[in-house]
């Protein structure tokens, strides 16, 4: 086998092994390993190029910017059992209950506000299904639209800064973790609007499907309502610009006074003031977080050791020379490269989560989409916003496997009449998917999405540069530019110069 046919074979191997369900991060290092003792037996590179390997993995592990990863892990572990979420829904629920599809908004608008506030997926899906579920059966919401719109509405977490997976993203393509919270919010927005608009419509086209809660079904009104309506959000939205704001994550907040670690342990404190605020705060609960916490930074790490042994010799048999060839080389240009990519990784989000995506497939995409001119935040939130959808894919989808698993709990407790379908709950899923691939396409074809809340950089006319220095009074003047005055001072000098020969 010749080295160029090597990294094609790589990657081959790669899509087999992932798909074969051994522990991704087990499976990326052991396939690194042996394929780069066979390219040592090969003489494709030296032996000495695999003992870069020990320093690779310390590189990793001295990442002070990957520290902000468990701080956001356990600020979100906080948050999804100080009782924030029941407050919030049950309040947003009486807010817009009345209106036809009022708990469908409700549980849209509350997903974005938690996921603006936790970042983590499994536990507001969790949350957010054990509360609203048997409210929207019990008032006759349609079933499909029932799990579809409680698994969107958790899955939207992965997008709303400070996702845990822009945290990878700006890590390994390089860019500023604030920049990419920008960039990020405007697909947010985006994404909560195009969710009301369906359930907007769905009111109107099948008003039987999302039906309004009697009035009577309403346990606060008028000042009450708002006041406890408030409770819940100010205190979030407090937190969320002392988090983002201090890390230049808001939009038009141009400067930054905490690292995105720093942002992580305030974040940390806020969440433990906030359970206490709701009398929540406790030894079990902040065990059950650092214990959440501990797991989910150990299964990132290791898939990241995996990642960068596999990268490593990937790299060392030429396959970044591979990859660019294959996709620059596409019809289309800039659009053509990003609907290609975007179709990969839609089909390779059936199989892998986020996680696994950014860590392995990230790295060989990258420098090619920053050759082609493309800007790199909008390229890591155009991914970002496409990899919302492996949660969401039938039947693979985790945020449908947490909606099988609560519906089978609810009805073991009699909380709802008959058991949960599960054909309703992946055919609930497709519309969503559909919108969440829609968003794709609005980021491909309008950028501006993505840019219009990052800082605009300054563009400089370098014909138009002027550099003047400063005169030196002790210097005689400067002689004019001019070939005739400049003449003249030398025929004067000349004369001078005679003059004195003649006395």
């Amino acid at each position: 086998m010749q080295m160029e046919n090597f990294a094609p074979f790589m990657f081959g191997a790669l899509v087999f092994v992932m798909l074969i369900g051994f522990p991704v991060a087990f499976s990326l290092a052991a396939l690194g390993l042996v394929s780069g003792f066979y390219a040592i037996e090969m003489g494709w590179f030296p032996a000495g190029f695999m003992a870069n390997l020990p320093l690779n993995v310390f590189g990793i592990l001295s990442n002070d910017l990957l520290l902000a990863i468990p701080f956001f892990t356990f600020m979100g572990a906080i948050l999804e059992k100080c009782g924030l979420a029941e407050d919030m829904l049950d309040s947003m629920g009486q807010l817009f209950g009345p209106v036809r599809g009022g708990l469908g908004y409700s549980v849209i608008i509350v997903g974005f506000i938690l996921g603006a506030i936790t970042g983590t997926v499994a536990g507001q899906v969790i949350a957010m299904a054990l509360i609203s579920m048997p409210v929207m059966i019990r008032y006759g919401y349609n079933m499909r639209y029932t799990t579809g719109v409680l698994a969107a509405s958790g899955t939207i977490t992965q997008l709303v800064p400070p996702s845990l997976v822009l945290v990878v993203m700006a890590d390994q393509l390089g860019r500023s973790v604030g920049d990419m919270y920008k960039g990020a919010w405007g697909p947010s927005i985006l994404q909560v609007l195009i969710f009301a608009l369906y359930t907007f419509a769905l009111g109107i086209i099948k008003p039987h499907h999302v039906p309004g809660v009697p009035k009577e079904a309403r346990t606060l009104s008028g000042a009450a309502l708002w006041m406890k309506c408030l409770r819940g959000i100010i205190p979030s939205a407090i937190l969320i610009f002392a988090v983002l704001g201090s890390m230049g994550g808001l939009p038009f907040i141009d400067t930054a006074v905490a690292t995105p670690t720093e942002a992580g342990a305030m974040g940390c404190v806020g969440a433990l003031v906030l359970a206490a605020m709701h009398k929540r705060l406790s030894r079990d609960l902040i065990w059950q977080a650092m214990e959440g916490t501990m797991r989910l930074t150990a299964m990132v790490v290791f898939i990241l050791i995996g990642s960068r042994v596999f990268s490593m010799v990937f790299q060392g048999v030429d396959g970044a020379k591979w990859v660019e060839h294959m996709l620059s080389s596409l019809p289309g240009g800039q659009v053509g490269f990003l609907i290609v990519v975007n179709l990969f990784i839609f089909f390779l989000a059936f199989f892998l989560d986020f996680f696994e995506i950014a860590f392995i497939i990230l790295p060989m995409l990258g420098p090619v989409a920053e050759k082609m001119g493309i800007d790199l935040v909008w390229f890591g939130v155009l991914l970002c916003v496409n990899m919302q959808t492996s949660f969401m894919h039938p039947p693979f989808g985790f945020a449908l496997f947490y909606l099988r698993g609560i519906a089978d709990t609810l009805y073991k407790e009699k909380r709802i009449d008959a058991p949960v379908k599960s054909n309703d709950i992946y055919l609930g899923a497709v519309p969503w998917v559909l919108m969440q691939v829609l968003l794709v396409a609005i980021v491909i074809f309008v950028p501006q999405t993505v840019t219009m809340f990052l800082d605009k950089q300054e563009k400089i006319d370098l014909d138009k540069v002027k550099i003047e220095v400063p005169a030196d009074e002790n210097a005689p003047p400067p002689a004019s530019l001019d070939p005739n005055a400049a003449q003249k001072a030398a025929d004067d000098e000349q004369k001078k110069v005679d003059d004195l020969f003649k006395k």
